[in-house]
């Protein structure tokens, strides 16, 4: 097996986890964005019942667990598309069970009279209400549910709000644009760590622009002091 850092191989390439690149996974990629991943969210966990489930959807390289994930998160997004503030999904573990999902939805911070506990309501309720395919046999188009939970919410965290600007967003959803804790939060190596490949993650830093939060290398072109890599 050709392939690093957990890349799988299909028999004719690498088919690498996220935010990892080259033939052989070998490299990290040069910018990572993770505005996404900061601010809210929701932990939920739900039952596909009509897949099964195979050993080899525990590993996120496995081409098994890329081609549910993306059939579990094109299926969200068309049902919380109506949900205030969505952005999206991601799938932390898959389990037997038929298929057990854990995975967490990513929001926007509250805005107005919304509140993260509201944003949570209308999460379950577009997910529990969701009209089922009428055949949920294993060899059927679209996914069935049996019920969705919520686990846990995230707040209290560094966010950027809608206008790219920096703040905390407190355990109710309230904004607090602190500037000085949030500069020194998001200058902070640390807050990549968290979001990058394991065995690349001190390479990379925080860099803000007008809208994103990305996390750069040396490597990544067009920054102050970016170096040419495409020599290794």
């Amino acid at each position: 097996d050709p392939c690093q850092n957990g890349g799988h191989w299909t028999g004719v390439s690498c088919l690498c986890p996220r935010n990892l690149e080259g033939a052989r996974c070998q490299f990290g990629a040069s910018t990572i964005n993770i505005t996404a991943e900061l601010g809210p969210s929701v932990m939920l966990l739900t039952r596909v019942t009509n897949r099964n489930f195979s050993e080899d959807m525990r590993d996120a390289s496995s081409a098994a667990y890329r081609s549910f994930v993306t059939e579990f998160s094109q299926t969200m997004d068309r049902i919380y598309h109506n949900v205030s503030g969505y952005r999206g999904t991601r799938v932390l573990t898959l389990t037997s069970g038929s298929v057990v999902v854990n995975y967490k939805v990513l929001l926007h911070p509250p805005t107005g009279d919304t509140s993260l506990d509201r944003q949570t309501r209308d999460l379950l309720e577009a997910t529990n209400t969701v009209a089922q395919p009428q055949n949920c046999s294993h060899s059927s188009e679209g996914l069935c549910f049996s019920t969705f939970s919520s686990r846990d919410t995230r707040a209290e965290v560094p966010a950027l709000n809608d206008a790219g600007e920096p703040g905390w967003l407190g355990h109710r959803g309230e904004w607090d644009g602190d500037r000085d804790s949030t500069d020194r939060c998001f200058s902070s190596p640390e807050l990549c760590r968290k979001y990058t490949p394991a065995n690349f993650s001190r390479h990379y830093y925080p860099h803000r622009t007008q809208n994103s939060l990305l996390c750069v290398t040396n490597c990544t072109l067009n920054l102050p002091g970016s170096i040419n890599c495409n020599s290794g």
